[in-house]
Parts: structure tokens; sequence; C-alpha cells
């Protein structure tokens, strides 16, 4: 029987000669992610965040509260679209995760974590994670819904998807941060990155 496992235990092991394809998977699959989260920050004509995004950074009554907010604008754009491109050709990608993971926890704390962990509300969601706000909404979308039904064309309104609530919770900015975390441990993975072949030929 041991040696039965053993076998088993080797046989999977062959999956390790294409380890390299989960660091790609993760980085192709964030790289759209954080090129959208910056360029919805920097005017690419003026190279400098847009009016709108300080001003958001820096009121403290419907915005961020942040201090220095051109500042923090630029480093929160910068950071997510040079990451992006680190993440699309695997360069110095352990350095430039270090940013990004400060951006998503700067947004989880400033931005998501008055709202609990979901993104989505759903009130079927584990009682740890329930707030009023989430419990609250079923009635809301019912409602929102019953609107829609009567007085709009609601086949057209729901082509694109289905309703929900968004929660806005920390569930996405800590999915990131945590698959950021991954990256910067095991860098961007062999064959299909930069960092791989500028190891190869400075380090050895």
């Amino acid at each position: 029987m041991l040696m039965l496992a053993n076998r088993a235990h080797d046989a999977l092991n062959w999956t390790r000669k294409l380890d390299f394809l989960a660091p790609l998977a993760i980085r192709l699959y964030l790289v759209p992610i954080f090129w959208m989260a910056g360029s919805n920050k920097i005017d690419f004509e003026t190279l400098a965040p847009y009016d709108s995004v300080v001003q958001w950074f820096g009121n403290p009554d419907w915005g961020l509260g942040l201090p220095f907010p051109t500042l923090m604008a630029y480093l929160a754009g910068y950071a997510e679209l040079l990451g992006a491109v680190a993440l699309l050709f695997g360069f110095a990608l352990r350095w430039m995760a270090i940013p990004m993971m400060v951006t998503m926890v700067v947004a989880a704390v400033t931005v998501h974590w008055q709202y609990g962990w979901p993104a989505i509300a759903d009130p079927k969601a584990p009682a740890i994670f329930l707030t009023d706000r989430i419990a609250d909404s079923a009635d809301k979308l019912a409602a929102a819904k019953s609107l829609l039904q009567a007085h709009g064309n609601y086949g057209w309104l729901k082509s694109s998807g289905n309703f929900v609530i968004l929660n806005n919770g920390i569930e996405f900015a800590a999915t990131y941060f945590v698959m950021l975390l991954s990256l910067f441990f095991t860098g961007a993975g062999r064959f299909f990155s930069l960092d791989y072949w500028i190891y190869q030929v400075f380090r050895r």
C-alpha cells in the first residue's frame, strides 16, 4: 500500500514540470485588472492623474480623505499601470508586486473595509459575512426588479447579465493581494517571463 502511495505521489510530482503555468495564469488574469484600474486614474494625454481622481483621493466628505492626494493619485495610478506591464512581460515582477500589494491594502482599508468582506451583496452568504446592509439587499433588489419589469424593457436590460447589488467589500482587493503575494514569492515563472531569461543570462 505504501509503495502504491509513493508511486502515486511520484506521478503527481511529474506535474511540477508544468509549474510555470500557475504564475503565468495569475499574471495574465491580473493584467487587465490593473491596467484598467490605472488607466481610470491616469490621463494618457497629460500623463497626470485626472482631476476627479485627485479630488476623490483628497476630499474627506465624499472621498477617501487621503493626505497629499495628487502624490497618492500618481503613486496609485502608475503602480497599477507599470504593474500591469510587469505582469504581462514578467519583468521585475517581484519588485513591482510590492507597490501593487500596497495599493491593494490601501484600497481595502480606505474604500472597502467599512462594507465587510463580500464584493456582491448575497443574503445567502454564511452568517459570518452577513451585515444589515447585505441582509436588506434582497428586498431592495426584488423591488428594483419589480419596477424595471413594470416600467422598463426588462429583457433588454437583463441581456448583459443578472442584476445584483454591489456591496463593495474587501473581497476583490484581498483576492488580488493574495495573488500578488504568491507572485512575490514564486516570481514570474519559467520560460514565459523576461525575469527567467535575464536570470539565465546574468546570474549563471
